[in-house]
């Protein structure tokens, strides 16, 4: 329970990261944050002895909760940051696992989609003609476009990219697989479409 999702947000009202529950608590706690709670489709914030109250009230088996000695504690599922107002900056590390995220596990050459053990990585300038390995050069492929590209350029095997590979944008919840962790709390926050990892035009490895 305690290692459960809570999503961060910085003092805009941005979403920030995404930690667990005991963090989220214990950042409560110490009157570093509030409790973000929809109530009758407006949103409310709580602090630790106002949400410690709320905990109270609730049934048995109604939430999640966190039982001390004393008192019975809700776990959260949205934190807001009262001293925090920054976006984090980072890359995203290119690595095999970043890119079938960026392409989505989709042959960018047929547009099929595949499992990743069905899908390789391929230099869209061919690796043994100069072709660098960087985001902008390599993309998911799947066996049978692989095999029929070769050591060939795009025009050379007549095949087509379905989209120009590009440095995905950094955002935290690339990296904690936000798709599996997702609560329905965090949608007014979360637009779906951001998720689709947006591409800066001239990123560079």
């Amino acid at each position: 329970m305690l290692d459960g999702s809570v999503l961060v947000l910085n003092r805009l009202w941005q979403a920030v990261n995404i930690c667990t529950a005991k963090r989220g608590l214990s950042l409560l706690y110490q009157g570093h944050a509030q409790v973000v709670l929809k109530e009758g489709g407006t949103f409310s914030t709580f602090g630790f002895e106002d949400w410690k109250d709320i905990s109270n009230r609730a049934t048995t088996g109604e939430d999640e909760l966190v039982r001390t000695v004393s008192f019975k504690m809700k776990v959260p599922r949205v934190i807001l940051l009262l001293f925090y107002d920054r976006l984090p900056r980072n890359e995203v590390k290119f690595t095999r696992k970043n890119i079938f995220e960026r392409d989505g596990n989709r042959c960018q050459y047929c547009g099929k989609k595949f499992d990743t053990k069905e899908l390789n990585l391929d230099h869209v300038f061919p690796k043994s003609r100069g072709g660098l390995t960087a985001w902008e050069n390599i993309v998911c492929s799947c066996f049978s476009c692989n095999a029929r590209k070769g050591r060939k350029t795009l025009d050379e095997s007549h095949m087509r990219l379905i989209r120009k590979p590009r440095k995905p944008r950094w955002h935290p919840f690339i990296i904690v697989g936000f798709r599996k962790v997702k609560h329905e709390s965090w949608e007014h926050f979360l637009d779906m479409a951001y998720w689709n990892v947006e591409l800066d035009e001239n990123g560079k490895t």
